[in-house]
């Protein structure tokens, strides 16, 4: 199948002492790990895009650090084949020290939610660990740099 239209996606990368935030989430069924962040809305630019999601997913802000990567290859979505995936990853930082809602295992998710957040050690940090191509790729680079 040919796409149709591209889907920009921004994520953020937040890393703190040796660990890198992952999202567990429940959509349609579909159980995934993947990195924060969201699709970018029309009208937003990738930074508001990127506040506007932590602020949602976490309720805490943040800051954008360094573009740390745009997917190279091809990919199209999981959720729709006609959609070409821009997928776009920013190095992060919490601003203030208000606690993250963090879980103890996978997909350990609050009552009437279907995400939740846990740390994974980048030493331990593994393909397989996460659902989706580019953020195995992202996977890879962060510990290439990191470790």
């Amino acid at each position: 199948m040919i796409p149709e239209n591209f889907n920009i996606r921004v994520y953020g990368l937040l890393l703190r002492e040796g660990q890198v935030l992952v999202a567990d989430e429940l959509i349609s069924g579909n159980a995934m790990t993947k990195f924060p962040g969201g699709g970018l809305e029309f009208g937003e630019s990738i930074k508001e895009c990127l506040v506007r999601e932590f602020d949602e997913e976490l309720s805490i802000a943040i800051e954008l650090g360094e573009l740390f990567y745009i997917n190279d290859f091809f990919q199209a979505s999981a959720f729709n084949p006609k959609d070409q995936l821009i997928s776009i990853y920013f190095i992060v930082n919490q601003l203030g020290n208000k606690p993250l809602p963090i879980a103890k295992k996978p997909f350990a998710f609050p009552p009437h939610n279907n995400q939740c957040f846990r740390w994974i050690e980048l030493e331990k940090l593994r393909q397989m660990d996460l659902t989706y191509p580019v953020d195995q790729k992202v996977g890879e680079l962060l510990r290439g740099k990191y470790l």
